[in-house]
């Protein structure tokens, strides 16, 4: 096959492509705030607006949910008006007059995302639709699939947290931590926590943060 670097030929395609699906924020914009910020760590949104770091795609998998938007199943974007403050979301297909979101899962779930729940929940209100379904596709190609019925006091949690991402973007003070399992994917797991270093050269005390600094 050659002396060529095809892995990172192929990660490159995935990079390339991801960024032409993404969803557009205007990070100057803080008072349009997309639901994909708030139904994530605050924090990681704060520093894709502020100081962003690229994100490492790993598998075409990832990329469904953007090629049913831009493939234009779903609705166009969407806005909620929150007095002076626009909540924006966008669904990845309307069918029969429900709303369908399309996720890679490594395996199959027994129980679906607190994030994509919330961001179902929201895009029902935003859209006034009462059904939702998450559909979630495994690398071996098996579906796992959960209804919902949209929640008020669900949605009104996104709406402090619109809240909140807006105060915090207004006066340039990031948001606190939120300790999740996305934290070891995140590109900004340097600036919460520390320095990854091979797991087989960390001390108890560095795993935990309190080793020396530098």
């Amino acid at each position: 096959m050659g002396d060529r670097d095809y892995q990172s030929i192929i990660q490159n395609a995935i990079g390339s492509i991801g960024k032409e699906l993404e969803i557009e924020i205007n990070s100057k914009d803080i008072q349009t705030i997309h639901l994909k910020e708030v139904v994530q760590c605050l924090r990681r949104s704060y520093y894709d607006r502020i100081e962003p770091n690229e994100i490492e795609r790993r598998g075409f998998n990832e990329l469904l949910s953007g090629l049913l938007r831009k493939l234009q199943y779903g609705s166009e974007a969407k806005e909620f008006a929150l007095d002076d403050i626009k909540l924006k979301g966008q669904v990845d297909m309307m069918l029969d007059d429900s709303i369908l979101l399309f996720r890679s899962a490594p395996e199959g779930l027994e129980n679906p995302h607190a994030s994509d729940i919330l961001y179902l929940n929201a895009c029902m209100w935003i859209y006034d639709k009462k059904d939702g379904i998450i559909i979630y596709i495994a690398g071996d190609k098996k579906e796992t699939t959960f209804s919902l019925t949209r929640n008020k006091k669900m949605f009104e949690e996104i709406i402090r947290r619109v809240r909140v991402l807006n105060d915090l973007l207004k006066e340039q003070k990031v948001p606190i931590l939120e300790p999740s399992t996305e934290c070891s994917d995140c590109q900004y797991f340097e600036r919460c926590f520390m320095k990854r270093k091979n797991a087989k050269e960390m001390s108890l005390a560095e795993m935990l943060g309190m080793g020396k600094k530098d």
